[in-house]
């Protein structure tokens, strides 16, 4: 059960100042000259790295571990936020390299979320209200917009921005200095700028296990919406129509079928 710890009982350099509504679980390192503010939770065995700001309103799972200089948990930036009281929050084991940049959300969401298992290399930037799936890597320097969200073991390559409202979908690949104003669908691979799709995450799925099947299924779904003449309607009726179900086509189809900013094509 999570306690607060002491100076003493904890890693806490002598020059980190933690505010005295902070919880620190066991095992938690502190690094030289961080900042933890009011309300703030950091899991077991998470190791914080010197000149790291953890501003307020902010959870940290279980081992996890925040290199220096990253800035966790402040205000959004964001006109229309008036200082409401919004969190962030971050999984288990997850890695977040130097100074990257996560900000609590606003009132539209109230939280900014990123899950457990994930690494964000040096410069990442996550808006408010974004969600960060699990086992995602965001490579240096990805910057995302306001209300982006990415799903379980996507990738996105460095230097990359990222639309408001954006949705990346699970198992997706987004190669390094690409633009993305349209969401892309679960399974496949995009990049460029403008940004266009490159068929099947193929390797991607081949290293996480899925069976040669599902990816031959896949790969006929991408065909039938993205080499054909049909609309996206068309193309949801004649998957379902010629193509066995499975849970991996039923999430890329539903993945179409809410988008509202519309899929690359």
């Amino acid at each position: 059960m999570l306690r607060t710890k002491t100076r003493l009982e904890s890693d806490v350099h002598a020059t980190a100042i933690i505010d005295p509504d902070a919880r620190l679980a066991p095992g938690v390192k502190v690094g030289a000259y961080t900042i933890v503010g009011p309300r703030v939770t950091i899991g077991e065995g998470t190791s914080v790295g010197p000149h790291v700001l953890i501003e307020r309103d902010t959870e940290v799972g279980d081992h996890c571990t925040l290199a220096k200089g990253a800035v966790l948990g402040t205000d959004p930036q964001d006109l229309k936020y008036q200082g409401e009281t919004t969190s962030l929050v971050v999984g288990d084991r997850t890695v977040i390299r130097e100074y990257a940049t996560l900000n609590r959300g606003t009132a539209a969401r109230g939280r900014t979320e990123v899950g457990s298992d994930c690494l964000l290399m040096a410069y990442v930037h996550v808006a408010h209200d974004c969600v960060v799936g699990d086992h995602v890597v965001l490579s240096n320097a990805v910057n995302m917009a306001g209300h982006v969200s990415i799903g379980d073991h996507a990738i996105v390559g460095g230097l990359t921005a990222i639309h408001q409202f954006v949705r990346v979908g699970c198992h997706a690949f987004v190669g390094g200095a690409s633009r993305v104003p349209k969401d892309v669908p679960p399974y496949l691979k995009a990049a460029g700028n403008p940004m266009q799709l490159y068929g099947l995450n193929g390797v991607g799925l081949q290293r996480r296990g899925f069976s040669e099947d599902v990816r031959v299924q896949l790969k006929r779904a991408y065909r039938i919406f993205f080499h054909s003449q049909l609309n996206v309607s068309q193309a949801i009726e004649r998957v379902r129509d010629e193509l066995p179900s499975s849970p991996e086509l039923e999430t890329f189809l539903s993945f179409v079928e809410e988008s509202e900013r519309g899929i690359l094509v």
